[in-house]
């Protein structure tokens, strides 16, 4: 089993530069719940990290399975770990979404190991802002390939306001300053310290080399505004598309297959 502090302590520190992530979140759980009638059968978690979103989709919706996908190795053994108290019901797979023909592999593992289970919902959290407007173009395009008919796509992320609202954009910056300012003084621990701390376990230091090796060449692209992401989501080919949750420049959308 993995040691619950850690991942209590990524909670925290992800609070810190999320505004009320919980709320977030729970709007997410909201439109899976009244999308699914209460009970989706399959969600596949994008770019999952060690697993944040997939575990309170378990909590909340105890039938339900969960399928996480990324390529960061440290953080999937970090869920691989805490997901042993599910009983089978997550499954954390290495996937790059920027290779091709990712999704297809994660189709075809579905498959195997899963069976026909429908998926209900595709749902991502602070993660695809590291994909360029093209390849987020095609991350979109893919999640709408693996939900049944009526699943529903939800990403929850920052998405920055630019010159156009110097208003909006100088407000939200600061209420992520404050944020992160009250979060640090209650004892949160900053990313590079979690991260840190995350190396010295036992048997992570190569994962987290490994990480670094996978993602070096990577700089994070230029941000992209509520606007791109509704736009990726019509050019995607989403029936029904918006937003659900905003809190300044923190947003969910949503997409209907």
């Amino acid at each position: 089993m993995s040691e619950p502090g850690l991942l209590e302590r990524w909670d925290r520190q992800q609070a810190a530069y999320i505004a009320d992530r919980e709320g977030r979140f729970t709007a997410m759980l909201d439109v899976l719940d009244l999308q699914s009638g209460g009970a989706p059968a399959l969600v596949v978690d994008l770019a999952c990290g060690p697993g944040s979103l997939s575990f309170r989709v378990l909590e909340r919706f105890p039938r339900a399975r969960v399928v996480g996908v990324d390529h960061d190795p440290a953080l999937l053994a970090l869920a691989r770990e805490a997901g042993e108290r599910y009983d089978g019901r997550a499954v954390f797979l290495d996937e790059d979404l920027t290779a091709p023909g990712w999704v297809d592999r994660i189709r075809e593992r579905i498959g195997e190991q899963l069976g026909d289970l429908p998926v209900a919902g595709v749902v991502s959290t602070t993660a695809l802002h590291w994909l360029t407007p093209a390849q987020l173009v095609d991350a979109y395009r893919a999640a709408r390939s693996l939900l049944a008919d009526a699943g529903v796509f939800l990403d929850g992320d920052h998405f920055r306001y630019d010159h156009r609202q110097p208003r909006l954009r100088a407000w939200a910056a600061e209420h992520d300053r404050r944020t992160q300012d009250a979060a640090f003084a209650q004892g949160a621990e900053p990313w590079d310290t979690w991260w840190s701390e995350l190396a010295a376990r036992p048997g992570y230091a190569e994962l987290a080399a490994e990480r670094d090796r996978r993602f070096a060449d990577r700089p994070a692209p230029e941000a992209t505004g509520v606007g791109f992401r509704l736009g990726a989501l019509a050019q995607a080919g989403f029936a029904e598309h918006g937003t659900v949750w905003q809190l300044f420049d923190d947003f969910v959308v949503y997409g209907v297959a």
